[in-house]
């Protein structure tokens, strides 16, 4: 959420900042509301004077054996307006708020021009793609030939975009979580957390999943919403709280399923494992201070990649562009790996920052270190380190070979029981 203060300062620069992102204006409406809400202030403000010196008057004449009805009767009048003005205020605050919790975030000023995902920016590329003596298959024919990956009974029990693994595909699937939690904590230090998957709109308010992508949520009958990634139950840790600035940065990673709606994927990937309602991941969230929040960009961008790396999986790091960049996002890079079977480039991890953005949302502050009075809202920074499934589709892959088997990547070996290929499988349920 955008400081309100600044909006009144800066209506134009809002406006300049919204167009960046092929967004409609927002300023004119936003002070608008605002400045009915503060009249409404304003004349509760006087109203109270009144009351008060009214009642002051009221004490003097009865002090004097005077009749004070009148002066009491004024004091009713007064209050039964003040009660309907404070419902008024109470409403215009609301929508004040509402208001806001629908601009999206200020674009740092490096994020490159651009409408779409066309103009993003290449950073850098890792690794060459590997040269096939043959034609390399997409995962979902691999899986399926192998005996360990079953969309059809997925679809009898669930519906379209899940998926059954089995066997030692499965293990695979846990072997890379297990590898990207023990280096993200043994490595790079963020410590691991367990955290509910069920969670209040309150948490996904202060996240920004709310109230912008609600259809893209599920919900359960009890009003708790399924999390579509840990992002929002890690960052929510800081919620309502104030931080001891000394023990800054604060890093937290979690593996667990995610689960999303998609309903804004009609028609895209509805094959495969890339899109699906239910998939797992292992996250990267950092909480900061402001001096530091780009540095540990960087530095989160760096530790996803190295997974990446460490597996062996050539990739290339954009900058996404201007019209690219997420609602509460004010700068993002994108890790895209690459899918022989796809011959492309393929999203596997998004690393952004959304400086204050997130905090004010869910009053999420510090006090710096040596200071006794003062606060300051902190920065929070997410990413995913990496999505599980689609790094196993970009294992599948690119470990594949001409005879249907899989190689197992050397830093898996150890989580795998002594596995080293996946062979097709005796019959599995």
């Amino acid at each position: 959420m955008l400081d309100l203060k600044w909006i009144r300062e800066n209506p134009q620069a809002l406006d300049a900042a919204l167009a960046r992102r092929g967004a409609a204006p927002a300023a004119e409406a936003v002070l608008d509301l605002d400045k009915r809400h503060r009249g409404v202030t304003t004349e509760l403000q006087a109203l109270q004077g009144w009351r008060n010196d009214v009642s002051k008057q009221i004490g003097q004449v009865k002090g004097k054996g005077g009749d004070a009805q009148p002066l009491m009767d004024e004091v009713a009048a007064i209050k039964t307006n003040m009660t309907e003005l404070e419902e008024e205020e109470k409403r215009l605050g609301e929508q004040v708020r509402g208001l806001l919790l629908t601009i999206p975030n200020i674009l740092h000023a490096s994020v490159p021009e651009g409408r779409d995902e066309t103009a993003n920016v290449e950073v850098r590329k890792w690794g060459t793609p590997r040269a096939f003596n043959f034609a390399p298959k997409e995962h979902g024919d691999i899986g399926a030939a192998l005996g360990l990956m079953d969309f059809d009974q997925a679809a009898v029990m669930s519906g379209a975009r899940f998926v059954v693994l089995k066997g030692a595909l499965a293990r695979l699937e846990r072997a890379l979580a297990q590898f990207m939690l023990d280096t993200h904590t043994g490595e790079n230090g963020y410590t691991e957390v367990n955290p509910p998957l069920l969670v209040r709109d309150t948490a996904l308010l202060g996240t920004g999943q709310l109230p912008k992508f609600g259809d893209d949520l599920f919900q359960t009958t009890a009003g708790h919403y399924l999390i579509p990634t840990s992002e929002v139950s890690l960052t929510n840790l800081a919620a309502e709280r104030i931080l001891d600035g000394a023990q800054l940065p604060l890093r937290m990673t979690a593996f667990t399923p995610c689960f999303r709606s998609e309903a804004g994927a009609a028609g895209k990937d509805t094959k495969g494992m890339i899109r699906n309602h239910q998939f797992e991941k292992v996250e990267l969230v950092s909480i900061t201070t402001p001096e530091e929040s780009e540095a540990e960009l960087e530095r989160m961008t760096k530790c996803a990649e190295g997974i990446l790396q460490k597996l062996e999986l050539p990739h290339r790091v954009l900058a996404l562009c201007a019209g690219d960049v997420g609602f509460g996002s004010n700068r993002t890079y994108d890790l895209e790996v690459w899918l022989p079977g796809q011959n492309t480039f393929r999203e596997i991890s998004s690393c952004s920052n959304t400086g204050e953005f997130q905090a004010r949302r869910m009053n999420a502050r510090f006090r710096p270190a040596g200071e006794t009075k003062g606060t300051r809202f902190v920065h929070t920074l997410n990413g995913s380190g990496l999505a599980v499934g689609r790094t196993l589709v970009a294992v599948l892959e690119n470990y594949q070979e001409q005879d249907g088997t899989v190689r197992i990547p050397a830093v898996l070996k150890p989580y795998m029981g002594g596995i080293e290929v996946l062979t097709p499988a005796a019959k599995i349920l």
